[in-house]
């Protein structure tokens, strides 16, 4: 059974799961690390959520950066690879969609890879729509960008 935990960045759980998806963007980032790691940074995620496996152990997460009042930013999705393929991802997606409406978000936005194919079909199966590069992505041109309107 998959448990979901809402927590802050400062949790410990929540900043390991981060660096492991860090070490795997590596390949993906080649030489534009450094602008996406500062993109990323975890103080300015506020609302976070870490899925834990039947024996408590962290095997995921996901978090919510606020952009404007009625904007969520999904920042930091990430699933350990030996649970992949089992829907941990979607669980820990919805669930950031109900918090982000619980505070009053009408909107989630999003960045992914081009590079990413999986990442971008995971979007696009759960309902968000290619949109143009915002913020720092603009002139990001191995970015893509989704959007939702939460209900």
């Amino acid at each position: 059974m998959i448990t979901l935990k809402r927590i802050n960045s400062d949790n410990s759980d929540f900043k390991k799961l981060a660096q492991e998806l860090d070490t795997s963007l590596r390949y993906y980032y080649k030489g534009e690390q450094s602008f996406y790691e500062e993109l990323n940074n975890l103080e300015k995620i506020k609302y976070a959520i870490v899925a834990y496996n039947e024996k408590r152990k962290p095997i995921g997460c996901g978090g919510i950066k606020k952009i404007s009042e009625d904007i969520a930013e999904i920042k930091r999705m990430y699933v350990d690879p030996t649970f992949r393929g089992n829907g941990i991802a979607t669980m820990i997606l919805n669930e950031l969609e109900k918090w982000a409406i619980e505070l009053n978000f009408s909107k989630c936005i999003l960045e992914t890879l081009k590079t990413k194919p999986y990442a971008i079909a995971f979007y696009t199966k759960n309902k968000y729509s290619k949109f143009p590069n915002y913020g720092e992505y603009v002139n990001a041109k191995k970015s893509i960008c989704f959007q939702k309107k939460l209900n």
